[in-house]
């Protein structure tokens, strides 16, 4: 069973505080088309200008890092078919995703979705506002040195906005592990046994686009 984890890309939509939503218009409309093609055939091709940070997102070190790997480096096994794990999160327990949540869940060489509910809010005042749920820098080292593959939340921010430093960002992407956000409906996931796939445009230069991010659930 597929279980899709991305919010849809609408023309003028809001996905983070501050950067300017997508502008999606007509490069070639299907009226225009009609004077290249024969009759009864058209085509439409649309154009898209965006910022990379827009809808469901994958973080590559070259975000954070000038000499780090950007889109075109990010090896395929770090953001397909990774085996998955949910961290169960709540936002009404607290902002923080603090460690203690980590006891018990095996987290080596797998993708680790942190489930807040915080999705719930999206398209709304309140979903980038200072409520939103984050890491602490020591559930995200924890992850790291348990062997995380790569970790995503369902919430505007993987760190503390707060305040100006990131350092969820900081060390997760100087260790490699690709970050993805805005992530959504993870509650339709088990809490282990499905496969994760956020595989972004391969584009040199960048280190973060937009992705359709999915689950592999068996049975």
């Amino acid at each position: 069973m597929l279980i899709d984890l991305s919010h849809d890309v609408i023309d003028g939509m809001t996905t983070y505080r501050g950067l300017p939503g997508p502008i999606i218009s007509d490069h070639l409309s299907r009226a225009e088309s009609r004077a290249r093609y024969a009759p009864g055939t058209e085509f439409k091709i649309r154009r898209i200008e965006l910022v990379a940070n827009t809808g469901t997102y994958v973080d590559a070190p070259f975000h954070r890092y000038p000499d780090g790997k950007d889109l075109s480096q990010l090896p395929l096994a770090s953001i397909a078919d990774l085996p998955g794990v949910v961290l169960r999160a709540p936002y009404a327990r607290g902002r923080a995703v603090t460690p203690e949540l980590l006891r018990g869940l095996d987290v080596a060489g797998k993708a680790v979705l942190v489930h807040t509910g915080w999705d719930e809010h999206w398209g709304t005042d309140r979903y980038g506002g200072e409520g939103s749920p984050h890491l602490t820098e020591e559930t995200a080292r924890l992850l790291a040195e348990r062997g995380a593959r790569l970790v995503g939340i369902d919430a505007h921010n993987i760190d503390d906005t707060t305040g100006g430093t990131r350092p969820v960002h900081t060390l997760l992407l100087a260790r490699e592990i690709p970050i993805a956000e805005h992530l959504c409906n993870l509650r339709a996931l088990p809490d282990e046994g499905f496969r994760f796939f956020a595989v972004p445009v391969k584009v040199r230069g960048m280190g973060t686009f937009p992705t359709r991010a999915f689950a592999i659930v068996a049975g």
